[in-house]
C-alpha cells in the first residue's frame, strides 16, 4: 500500500505541476521541469534535512519514469481537463494526502519524535507546491489563507492517534490519506479559511 501511494502521489503532483505550467503557457521543457520539481521538491528537501543522500529519486529511476508518465498524460489529455483549475486542485489534493504519509514514515524510520515527523510530513507534502508556485510567479498556496499545511498537520496528528490502536499499516495509511483529502475537499467546498493578519 505504501509503495502504491508513493507512486500515486508522485504522479498526482507531477500532473499538478504540468497543468500549472501549461496554464502559464510554458514550452514542453518548462512544463516538464515544473512537473519534476513539484513531484520531488518536498521529498528532496526532506531527505537533505535528515541526511539521506543521494536523495530518493536519484537512487530509484522509478520516480523519473512516473513523473515522465504524469507529464505525458497531462500533455495528452490537456483538452480533456476542460476545467483546468478543478483538475489541478484534485491532483494537488491527492498528492497532499499521500506525501504527508511518506514524510511521516521517513521520520518514523529514523526514530524521530512524532512532532518532528509531522513537520517532515508537512514539508514533504507542501514544498514541492511552494517551488512550483514560485517558479510560476504565484504566491504559494501554503502562504495564503487557504487551509493547506494545517491539513497536513491534522493528518499527522490523526496518524499518530490511530497508530496507538495498533491498526494494520495499510489501514493506517489509507485512513490518514483519506482524512487529509476529505478535509481539504470540505475546506474548499465550505470555504474554510485561516484569518489573514494585517498590519494596520
Amino acid at each position: 500500500m505504501f509503495q502504491l501511494l508513493d507512486i500515486i502521489g508522485t504522479m498526482a503532483f507531477a500532473m499538478s505541476g504540468a497543468l500549472t505550467a501549461m496554464n502559464k503557457k510554458m514550452d514542453p521543457f518548462g512544463v516538464f521541469i515544473i512537473a519534476f520539481v513539484t513531484a520531488v521538491g518536498g521529498g528532496t528537501l526532506r531527505d537533505i534535512m535528515i541526511g539521506r543522500t543521494p536523495v530518493g529519486w536519484m537512487l530509484d529511476l522509478k520516480y523519473v519514469y512516473v513523473i515522465t508518465i504524469g507529464f505525458a498524460l497531462a500533455i495528452i489529455f490537456r483538452k480533456k481537463f476542460d476545467r483546468l483549475r478543478t483538475s489541478l486542485f484534485l491532483f494537488d489534493t491527492i498528492g497532499l494526502g499521500v506525501f504527508t504519509l511518506i514524510g511521516l514514515e521517513k521520520g518514523i524510520n529514523i526514530g524521530l519524535h512524532p512532532i518532528i515527523c509531522i513537520a517532515l510530513g508537512t514539508m514533504t507534502a507542501c514544498f514541492g507546491g511552494v517551488i512550483r508556485d514560485i517558479l510560476c510567479t504565484e504566491i504559494p498556496v501554503i502562504f495564503r489563507n487557504e487551509i493547506y499545511a494545517t491539513i497536513c498537520i491534522l493528518g499527522g496528528a490523526v496518524f499518530f492517534l490511530l497508530k496507538k490502536f495498533n491498526l494494520e499499516s495499510d489501514a493506517l495509511y489509507l485512513i490518514t490519506s483519506l482524512v487529509i483529502i476529505s478535509v481539504r475537499l470540505m475546506a474548499v467546498k465550505f470555504k474554510w479559511y485561516l484569518p489573514t493578519l494585517e498590519n494596520k
